[in-house]
């Protein structure tokens, strides 16, 4: 694990993001106000689950390129970097054009359902894989012992924290059901702040500094 200041850092870090409106956020959000409430915590838990895939894996793999490769892993954060960057251009992008409005014509699924759908969204997503990837590296210590085991544990973190999130987007959505379909004005501009949430992340990733071994 980092030491205190570090795991302070993360903490807010992951904090910030987990509550930054971002593509996670607006599935939840769009679940809650096709199916209500019992499917949006369904849906936030599935996508929580599905965080937790990415977690393990990126701990089982991510292990030896910390401690082994310092230019794998500059290589590897940079492209991480890129890829947010990316992303949040075509947010923004997506947010003009109402491309991403089709979430909110989603059909109720069900609990179940929903449930399940969330666990096959997040854990097939390689979107997620990139975030964990270049986010959660630069805070891990391989001095402080086994990096797969810090990575692991800070990933679960950071999926808790994104839940919690989504949880309390559920109880809002839930009670905006009606009325929040039919202001596309206010979706718009909830994107763009995602949007540039993500471009910044991106910039903010390429400039951190690898722990030394």
């Amino acid at each position: 694990m980092p030491d205190l200041t570090s795991l302070a850092l993360f903490l807010a870090a992951a904090s910030l993001l987990a509550i930054t409106p971002g593509p996670g956020l607006f599935y939840v959000a769009a679940r809650t106000l096709a199916g209500g409430r019992a499917e949006g915590v369904a849906s936030s838990l599935g996508t929580g689950l599905g965080g937790l895939v990415h977690v393990l894996a990126g701990g089982l793999g991510v292990s030896a390129l910390v401690v082994t490769s310092a230019d794998m892993f500059t290589v590897l954060k940079l492209v991480g970097a890129a890829y947010l960057v990316w992303i949040g251009y075509r947010t923004l992008r997506a947010a003009h054009d109402g491309s991403d409005m089709v979430l909110a014509a989603a059909k109720p699924a069900g609990p179940g359902r929903a449930f399940r759908e969330g666990v096959l969204v997040e854990a097939l997503n390689p979107k997620t894989a990139a975030f964990f990837l270049a986010f959660v590296p630069p805070f891990v210590d391989p001095s402080a012992g086994s990096v797969a085991l810090s990575f692991v544990m800070l990933g679960a973190v950071s999926v808790v924290l994104n839940t919690l999130a989504d949880l309390a987007i559920v109880v809002a959505a839930s009670r905006l059901r009606r009325s929040a379909a039919s202001r596309p004005g206010l979706i718009r501009r909830l994107r763009e702040a995602s949007a540039a949430a993500m471009m910044v992340l991106g910039f903010g990733l390429a400039l951190a500094r690898r722990p030394a071994a």
